[in-house]
Formats: structure tokens, sequence, C-alpha cells
């Protein structure tokens, strides 16, 4: 690695920790020289602004994703069960430290890289899941009843709509306060609910036999 590239990687680090931290629109280009202890001067040679920076931090992202996913689609070694659950683990560790306040301050003042960060999800995370799901029927390991489709849709929808402040505001206050999830728990219980169900093992029993 070059000292250039090394630079580089160093300020696309700190930027994004303090992103997640101090959202987009609050965080500046000061901000981040001053945690880098660097000058402003020195960080504009090599970004020329923030929104820069902000889509090189995504598209870093986007990247180590995307290796971390391929790595694991070709692993032909693995059962299964495991490959889906660490494809599901995978994308929520690393989607999920872009919290809802982030997510609404990258469409209100970023809309460009907000809608390259859902199309990216879409085309990159659903449709590997989906042919994650095609395999799992083809094995016998999900049930060849189910759409696979709609269980994507369902995951998707679930996710989007739960990380999406717009959409939480519409429920009451109390219920919102309630919930007071971390995005990765989330994420976790997100799944644990649509791919285990909310019954214990003995009332989804009775309830299969109602």
């Amino acid at each position: 690695m070059s000292k250039k590239t090394e630079i580089e990687a160093k300020i696309l680090d700190r930027a994004y920790k303090l992103f997640l931290k101090q959202g987009y629109k609050n965080t500046t280009m000061d901000d981040i020289a001053q945690d880098l202890s660097m000058s402003k001067k020195t960080l504009y040679k090599y970004f020329p602004g923030k929104l820069e920076l902000l889509a090189a931090s995504f598209d870093l992202l986007k990247n180590t994703l995307s290796i971390k996913v391929q790595s694991l689609f070709a692993n032909k070694h693995i059962p299964y069960t495991v490959k889906l659950k660490s494809f599901l683990t995978i994308v929520a560790r690393d989607l999920a430290p872009i919290n809802p306040e982030l997510l609404e301050d990258l469409r209100d003042h970023a809309p460009d890289i907000w809608s390259e960060l859902q199309e990216y999800i879409r085309d990159s995370a659903y449709l590997r899941f989906q042919k994650l799901i095609e395999e799992g029927i083809e094995k016998g390991f999900v049930s060849a009843k189910m759409n696979k489709t709609m269980i994507v849709l369902i995951y998707a929808s679930a996710i989007q709509s739960l990380i999406d402040p717009k959409f939480l505001s519409q429920f009451p206050k109390e219920m919102r306060n309630e919930m007071n999830l971390s995005t990765s728990e989330i994420f976790d219980q997100a799944i644990q609910i649509i791919y285990q169900g909310i019954l214990t093992d003995e009332a989804r029993e009775e309830f299969q036999k109602a």
C-alpha cells in the first residue's frame, strides 16, 4: 500500500466513523481534519469536499461487503444453514452501523448517495438473498410452498421500514420508546421473528394442528 493510499484509507475510516456518530449534516471538514490531527488544507489535497468523502466512504463499504458475500457464496464446503445465517449476519454487521438518523440525513442532504446505497442493497443484498433461498428450496432446507420472492420482500420491507424514521414516526411515541433497539438489534430480531417465528415450539405445534 502506497503512502497516499494509506493516508486516504485513514481519512475514509475516520470520516465514516464521524458520519455515523454525528450525521452527515453535522459533520464538517473541520471536524474531520481535527479528528485526524491534520490541517484542512492537507485534507482537501486528498478529497475536494465532504460529499466526495461521503461517497468514497460508502463505495468502500459496498466493495468490502461485496467481497465478503462473494467469498461466502464461493465456499462450497459449508452447510447451507451456516451459509444462510452467515450471509444475514454479514449484511447486518456491515449495514447496521448506518443508523436511522444518518439514513434520514442522507435522504435529505445527499439524495444521490442515498439512491445509490438503496440500489446497491437491492441488487447486491436482496437478489443474492433470493438466490440463496432458491438454493435452500432445491436442497430441501426451505419449504417449497413458500414463494421465494415473498420471503425476500418480507425481509427487505421489514428492515427498510424499521430503520426509516419517517415510517416509525407514524406510530405512537410510547411504542417507539418501548422498542428502544439499536440498528444491529433490529436486524437480528427481524431475522429471528421472520425465519424462526414468534411462537414457542409447543405453541407452534398447536398452531399447526388448529
